[in-house]
């Protein structure tokens, strides 16, 4: 059986949740100060995370979810989510959002089977016209 820990990545995690290209290294710094990345450690060895980002400043919103390929389809996912919605309720928030490519069927499915409901489209905001699916989620 595994060990498993969800916390607040911390400096020393910066070059693996840099790892993924989308956001810079001092952006992800100012993030971890500001407890927006959340660490998943399967045997005291990271092995995913999620970002967190804030529409306007006070809508939360999953920016990336992360889980490196060995670990995928445990439940870790799950454990990451419930890991920021207890945070985001202890902050007051009610609502998450998230997000996924119209063309991604899996990270779609991933959404609802956790209780994300569709709430929206963007229209051609990708690379090469591809739209965006928007999700929320109650807390």
């Amino acid at each position: 059986m595994s060990n498993v820990l969800i916390r607040f990545a911390l400096p020393n995690d910066l070059t693996y949740i840099s790892k993924d290209g989308y956001t810079d290294k001092k952006t992800n710094l100012w993030k971890i100060s500001a407890h927006e990345v959340i660490l998943l450690l399967v045997d005291d060895k990271p092995a995913g995370y999620l970002k967190l980002e804030f529409l306007w400043s006070n809508v939360p919103y999953i920016g990336l979810i992360w889980i490196d390929e060995p670990y995928r389809k445990c439940g870790y996912s799950k454990e990451l989510l419930g890991f920021a919605e207890k945070n985001l309720r202890e902050r007051d928030f009610d609502t998450l959002y998230s997000s996924s490519q119209v063309n991604e069927p899996e990270p779609q499915a991933w959404h609802r089977h956790m209780g994300f409901v569709e709430c929206g489209v963007i229209n051609e905001i990708n690379p090469g016209g591809i739209g965006e699916v928007f999700f929320r989620k109650s807390l």
